[in-house]
């Protein structure tokens, strides 16, 4: 202990104490070092290689086209840019996480997994992208989130079984939309256009 009092009352004692037991404390901070994403950021985000798999690409698209030709409701859509009104762009992958969980539970794992071929190999995909984003909370006021997810549900509900089937043919842009909001692959599909 007398050999740590002296060593400390010189100048090179001090650096040499700083560099041996603070440098180690700053080192193992929880704090992420200046420019690298907060773990909020990271709990939000998905591989994007769950995206890059063409068989359940395939499904999803065959399955959204099949439902497609029997949608004759165009003035309503489900999933589109209007899900973003008012949400921030770190909450979208959140909102979609939300919005598979509603159409995995009150769509696809209905009569829906019967009637349709691969409906219940597709809502098993997007269970379990929602649940790789299980830790992915909103951040900020969530009113807008909720409110547009409301909207949502609200038209589902009032077009009763022409609704799940509006929802079954946009998984195709469920797909898409998750993609661009919770991975960092590139933009390249999120303002697709349908007629």
């Amino acid at each position: 202990m007398a050999s740590l009092r002296t060593l400390t009352k010189s100048f090179s004692g001090w650096v040499f104490c700083c560099c041996c037991c603070c440098l180690p404390l700053l080192l193992t901070s929880p704090v992420p070092p200046k420019g690298v994403a907060s773990t909020s950021h990271h709990v939000c985000r998905l591989r994007e290689i769950n995206f890059q798999q063409p068989y359940i690409r395939n499904r999803t698209y065959t399955l959204a086209k099949l439902v497609q030709v029997s949608d004759q409701d165009t003035d309503n859509r489900f999933i589109g840019q209007q899900l973003y009104v008012n949400v921030k762009e770190n909450n979208r992958c959140y909102m979609m996480k939300r919005i598979a969980e509603i159409v995995v539970e009150d769509v696809l794992l209905t009569e829906a997994k019967e009637q349709y071929p691969h409906a219940e190999e597709v809502a098993q995909f997007f269970a379990s992208l929602t649940s790789e984003l299980s830790r992915c909370k909103f951040s900020g006021h969530r009113e807008h989130i909720e409110k547009n997810l409301e909207e949502m549900k609200i038209k589902m509900k009032q077009l009763g079984e022409n609704g799940k089937t509006k929802a079954i043919g946009e998984l195709d842009l469920l797909f898409d939309y998750m993609e661009n909001a919770c991975t960092d692959a590139p933009r390249k599909r999120g303002n697709k256009k349908r007629n």
